[in-house]
């Protein structure tokens, strides 16, 4: 049974081209199948998390970290009586406008859009999913229903510009592919998205925190008694040893990231019934323009994270090792934007003969959907195509 404030699957807004029902799915379940099915979805198998793809076969992919957000995604919904459907597609298509080299390709694709409308990684997920993959007879993009599109777009809350996203970073205003796909169906951009869009953006921030210090310490960037100077990883440690005395390496330290899960998701749980309990919405429009998000930490785990973030920050995202890659990373992506748009011919044909006409802010967004849409291995192969030169990414 369905909570109040759950999406109802038989009550969707349907999908921007009319789709006659299927007999055996909901709305919901037929978008999770569709993503799964994506070309995008499966480049995210050869796309960096953290560490790029030749690194070690150990280390989390795009593809690989999407399925633990899903996982995580549905245990906060069946705890919440929330559709599982919904959340489980948004948790799955969350990573899909990715480009190479996660943040760094990020970075180097914006600055390089700067005077073309700039480059916002979830406003790419709506470009794949409404237009960018071409698999069905009917029409571009996977024609995805208009809560799984509003989730997709939504998770990290109402985006009326300019805003600032959840994971820090300036302000900014809303992208222009979010607002060109709205010009076409509004989202209702100034509402918060339901609670099952909200349960995935907070299964992600529990995966990601959590599998980077897995990878991290896999990666020899922290030892055990760096990572116990943070106080919730302290107490998972101290925890595990009591429970198994003598217990040392990767199974200790997966036995502290399953109490760490474990813990995240019970106080997400607690915090967000209190929420819901002070807000008795009836709904899932009461959910939608609530004051605030009601899928959340609490206070005290929120300060926790912030720590742990701190943390991982220092000894991962900004060590020297893995700052002198991406930084190598931004320059592999970088030069491909300057080349394809000096050169269309360099371009791969039927992207060359689907081109707009060079030098226009159009032309510009084609060559970063086809950079955004490369895993680090092609990017890699392309660069050696193209300049006879072989990055070494180590």
């Amino acid at each position: 049974m369905l909570a109040p404030y759950a999406v109802d699957p038989h009550a969707s807004r349907g999908r921007l081209k009319p789709e006659p029902p299927c007999a055996t799915r909901s709305p919901y379940a037929r978008d999770r199948d569709r993503i799964l099915h994506a070309t995008a979805f499966r480049r995210l198998n050869y796309k960096t998390q953290v560490f790029i793809y030749h690194e070690g076969d150990h280390y989390r992919s795009r593809l690989t970290h999407s399925l633990e957000v899903a996982q995580i995604a549905r245990a906060l919904a069946r705890s919440l009586r929330v559709d599982e459907d919904l959340t489980e597609a948004l948790a799955l298509a969350h990573d899909l406008g990715h480009p190479p080299f996660g943040h760094a390709g990020e970075r180097a694709l914006d600055a390089a859009m700067k005077d073309a409308g700039g480059f916002d990684h979830n406003a790419q997920s709506l470009r794949v999913v409404a237009a960018l993959e071409k698999k069905y007879a009917g029409f571009d993009g996977l024609n995805l229903s208009w809560e799984t599109l509003e989730g997709l777009v939504k998770h990290n809350g109402p985006l009326t510009g300019p805003y600032a996203p959840t994971r820090g970073g300036t302000e900014r205003e809303v992208p222009e592919p979010i607002l060109d796909y709205c010009a076409k169906q509004d989202l209702e951009l100034a509402t918060f998205a339901s609670v099952e869009a909200q349960a995935a953006a907070l299964a992600d921030d529990i995966a990601y925190n959590n599998h980077d210090i897995d990878d991290g310490y896999r990666a020899g960037l922290f030892t055990f008694a760096e990572l116990a100077e943070v106080p919730i990883a302290a107490r998972a440690l101290a925890a595990v040893r009591q429970a198994h005395p003598g217990l040392d390496g990767t199974r200790l330290l997966y036995e502290a990231i399953r109490r760490l899960i474990s813990a995240m998701i019970e106080d997400a749980v607690a915090e967000t019934e209190r929420r819901l309990g002070a807000l008795q919405p009836r709904s899932a429009a009461d959910v939608r323009h609530a004051p605030r998000a009601v899928v959340a930490f609490s206070e005290e785990m929120r300060r926790n994270l912030d720590c742990l973030r701190a943390f991982l920050s220092a000894r991962v995202y900004r060590h020297e090792r893995i700052v002198r890659i991406m930084s190598d990373a931004e320059r592999v992506v970088r030069d491909l934007f300057l080349r394809y748009s000096a050169e269309p011919e360099a371009l791969p044909p039927d992207w060359r003969e689907q081109a707009p006409p060079r030098g226009t802010r159009a032309y510009a967004r084609h060559v970063a959907d086809f950079i955004a849409g490369m895993t680090d291995r092609f990017a890699l192969a392309e660069y050696r195509r193209l300049f006879d030169a072989t990055p070494d990414l180590r």
